[in-house]
């Protein structure tokens, strides 16, 4: 299960991601990214509450970043060190913004 709660503070989008963005889940979330990308200056994912991503979460990721490329910025924030390890071991580290 994941929980999107998402806000909007001065055109920037910021998502709070809690859970697990798998398979199962990762629609959702890339659903609500296309609906709200398009008007957004930067993009935030919070992912205090996330507990697991898998290679179907990872894409969405990818997509998010190839979107926000074109417009505004993305970051990740509050990343636990089980989710950095994925990010390593997938070079994801080296084209996300990690804060």
């Amino acid at each position: 299960m994941l929980n999107i709660n998402k806000t909007i503070d001065n055109g920037t989008l910021i998502y709070t991601l809690s859970g697990r963005l798998d398979t199962v889940t990762a629609p959702d979330l890339e659903r609500s990214l296309q609906d709200e990308l398009g008007d957004a200056d930067g993009l935030i994912l919070d992912f205090s509450g996330l507990e697991y991503i898998s290679s179907a979460g990872l894409r969405v990721l990818l997509a998010a970043q190839k979107a926000m490329n074109g417009h505004g910025s993305m970051k990740l924030i509050h990343v636990s060190e089980a989710i950095m390890e994925i990010f390593d071991v997938t070079g994801f580290s080296e084209i996300l913004t990690i804060e």
